[in-house]
């Protein structure tokens, strides 16, 4: 490829890194995640330089909006909550990413079985969302479920205030990873200071 340059992880310097959040049917969790992240990461001065998506590991919830719950949620913390249209992680779509975000251990397994089906020659590198959670326990000395974040769709919309602080912690720590990834002084359209 004449024009562009490959970064550690193959991603050409001339496109954004691209973060894939995924939960089970993609109207809950995901979409929280993305909206909180793209806030985040725009915040931080980083919006051109990153596109975050939603998926989820199933299929039930295809087409669907976000949960009204997780909308009102977000709405009440005065977060932007675009159009959303649910879908399921399709065969070679992680290798259109240089991240993707489980929100539990199940999530990450069927994740990576997908990555191995594909057998792409790069795809997405594949972490648990609460691993970048700086109150969680450090991954390795718990079990992976300990690492989950809460999924609320079986509650009520209290559940859903708990699954936006479990989302927000773990952002914080998303938007420095995504910035040693990025490599500091080097990320295209950033206005972020100090590095």
């Amino acid at each position: 490829m004449t024009g562009t340059t490959d970064t550690a992880a193959g991603r050409s310097a001339h496109r954004p890194f691209r973060v894939l959040v995924v939960c089970t049917g993609n109207i809950c969790r995901s979409p929280m995640g993305a909206v909180v992240l793209r806030e985040r990461l725009r915040e931080a001065g980083l919006a051109e330089a990153v596109e975050v998506e939603s998926a989820g590991i199933s299929d039930d919830e295809h087409g669907n909006p976000i949960d009204p719950r997780a909308r009102t949620v977000l709405a009440e913390h005065d977060y932007p909550v675009p159009e959303h249209s649910a879908h399921q992680v399709a065969p070679h779509e992680l290798a259109d990413f240089d991240l993707a975000l489980a929100m539990t251990g199940q999530h990450e397994r069927v994740l990576r079985r997908r990555a191995e089906r594909d057998g792409d020659e790069r795809t997405a590198e594949i972490r648990l969302w609460r691993e970048f959670d700086a109150s969680a326990p450090e991954r390795g000395t718990v079990r992976d479920y300990d690492l989950d974040v809460p999924d609320p769709w079986y509650g009520t919309q209290d559940g859903f205030y708990g699954t936006l602080d479990a989302v927000e912690r773990g952002a914080e720590g998303l938007v420095s990873y995504i910035k040693e990834q990025l490599g500091a002084g080097d990320v295209p359209g950033s206005s972020a200071t100090g590095r």
